[in-house]
């Protein structure tokens, strides 16, 4: 048990430290989906930065993979069949990523073969199609990892180990994550409002899974 919430612990911290810098500092602020020329003129000037963003990507996936393991085998014990389910949504999640992350990695190469200012205005054209299915694919792994979210809480509530405020406050990051992909998938001026929808996901998530995070790393090096 020990073990388990040790090597779990760590696992989320790490994709915490990764996730944040890949997303919120290597990447978003490159992109601006309603506006082609600045968005251009980023990737052109910062590609080292969009590089290294990938990377962070590429880490926060190899340790959510081994937490599709380590949550099983940490909660295996309240529900099999629940674990189960929840490690598999966490999964499926991740390869949403992997699709999604190809389409960045495709923006990468072409930026870096060549300058996007010396490009013809359908390759810059292909350039945000290719980021907003980034964007679409992306969202729509992080509703299945909404799911993932609320398997989860059952299994918190029904260990009567995890504390409970743990557990409301992932439930509550499960809802946001679909009020946040719905409102993108359906709401055509979505990225008008992305700020709100960010904070609706952002606020219980970061709450909610870093304490997590902390109890995991407790119980582990008690």
């Amino acid at each position: 048990m020990k073990q388990r919430a040790r090597i779990s612990g760590i696992a989320y911290l790490i994709i915490f430290i990764s996730g944040f810098y890949a997303n919120f500092y290597a990447v978003e602020n490159l992109i601006d989906l309603n506006n082609i020329n600045e968005t251009i003129q980023n990737l052109n000037e910062n590609t080292s930065q969009l590089g290294y963003g990938i990377i962070g990507f590429i880490v926060m996936l190899i340790f959510d993979l081994l937490l599709v393991w380590s949550l099983y085998k940490l909660f295996k014990w309240v529900s099999r069949n629940i674990s189960i389910t929840a490690s598999i949504l966490r999964f499926i999640n991740v390869l949403f990523f992997c699709a999604a992350l190809l389409n960045l990695f495709e923006v990468y190469n072409i930026i870096s073969n060549k300058k996007l200012n010396s490009q013809s205005i359908e390759t810059q054209q292909t350039i945000m199609s290719l980021l907003k299915k980034f964007n679409e694919i992306w969202t729509l792994g992080l509703m299945i990892f909404g799911i993932h979210l609320a398997f989860l809480c059952y299994l918190i509530f029904k260990s009567n180990n995890v504390p409970k405020p743990i557990g409301i406050l992932l439930f509550i990051g499960a809802i946001g994550y679909f009020i946040d992909g719905f409102a993108n998938i359906f709401i055509s001026n979505y990225l008008d409002y992305k700020d709100i929808f960010t904070i609706i996901v952002i606020i219980p998530a970061i709450f909610g899974e870093f304490s997590f995070t902390l109890w995991l790393l407790i119980k582990g090096f008690k």
